[in-house]
């Protein structure tokens, strides 16, 4: 198995998340693993040429039609596979996961609860799709940190509504990403009927140091990985994370 995307050249601010999926997609044994909201291929392409074979569920056609040029382009089209759907209506595009023969080793969840009618519903369907057994990594935005950044971009009035839990711009005709607090995400993963793990922090110090020319991205890494499990600072990152279990 090649070297795993963990010490590979990815986005610094992805460090934390690919570290906790090392010790299950590095141990050499090619998985079946499931991207909902994948979109163009970020996790799926690098998974794929570490063996892996992945199917992305997007609801965006263009999307798909990204993810399939990135994959051909990397030599990995044969184990990308690209189906057009929502995370809330998996169950319509895909088969139960309910034995090692139908089910998926691995899920990705990162960035869609925000998004989806139901986070509660999309996370129940991405558990029906595991195999017994099976692992799903939940990333998140994280509201301390969305409250952080709005302040030190200077909008305390939009950071206090964060804090309270409401819509920091409540005129505009587009709804407000959710933002999530660890027990909030932990929560959500159990009700799933998941048994989650210890949360991590995603780009606890990268966002901050993207402009600087003069940080190492090695050094970013190593920071990030050291930084992700360790509280106060996860506590203030800019995303969650989770990985957890189906019993």
């Amino acid at each position: 198995m090649p070297t795993t995307p963990a010490t590979e050249q990815l986005p610094a601010r992805t460090a934390a998340v690919w570290a906790a999926l090392d010790p299950v997609i590095g141990a050499g044994t090619p998985l079946r693993v499931l991207d909902v909201g994948g979109g163009s291929g970020m996790f799926a392409v690098p998974l794929a040429r570490l063996g892996h074979d992945v199917t992305v569920v997007d609801p965006s056609a263009d999307a798909l039609a990204t993810l399939r040029r990135r994959a051909d382009t990397a030599g990995v089209g044969a184990r990308v596979h690209g189906l057009q759907g929502d995370g809330d209506l998996l169950h319509e595009v895909l088969p139960a996961g309910d034995d090692t023969a139908t089910g998926y080793d691995l899920a990705l969840c990162h960035y869609v609860l925000e998004v989806v009618d139901d986070p509660a519903v999309t996370l129940r369907e991405i558990a029906r799709a595991l195999r017994p057994g099976g692992q799903v990594s939940v990333a998140t935005s994280n509201r301390a940190g969305a409250v952080l950044a709005r302040a030190v971009a200077g909008h305390p009035v939009e950071a206090l509504a964060l804090v309270e839990d409401r819509d920091p711009a409540p005129g505009r005709t587009k709804p407000e990403r959710r933002r999530f607090t660890p027990d909030g995400l932990l929560a959500l993963v159990e009700a799933a009927d998941l048994t989650p793990g210890a949360w991590r922090g995603v780009s606890v110090v990268a966002d901050l140091l993207e402009a600087s020319t003069g940080a190492d991205p090695l050094a970013v890494r190593a920071l990030e990985v050291a930084l992700a499990e360790t509280s106060p600072y996860r506590d203030v990152a800019t995303g969650l994370h989770v990985l957890a279990a189906r019993p």
